[in-house]
């Protein structure tokens, strides 16, 4: 099965691959050429997944412009302010 490009997958698909490389990492099992093209596999994956941050942390950015107000920030289990 032919591998999609990082820049191609979505952030969760991505994830999921880099998470099960890194397992594999881990391990120790593979060979030195094996575990580089998964090195390299893992960095574009991880840069690909930045991105992804990057544009979705932009968009929430845009968004809250729009809107004009401030938001105040809450914790977990705390109710928002009014």
């Amino acid at each position: 099965m032919a591998t999609k490009k990082p820049e191609n997958m979505d952030f969760e698909s991505a994830l999921s691959e880099l998470e099960g490389l890194v397992n594999q990492l881990e391990e120790g099992e593979l060979s030195l050429e094996q575990a580089l093209k998964s090195f390299e596999r893992g960095i574009q994956l991880a840069r690909a997944g930045q991105q992804r941050l990057s544009q979705a942390e932009q968009q929430v950015q845009i968004l809250l412009q729009q809107d004009g107000e401030q938001l105040a920030a809450f914790g977990p289990g705390q109710e928002p302010q009014k």
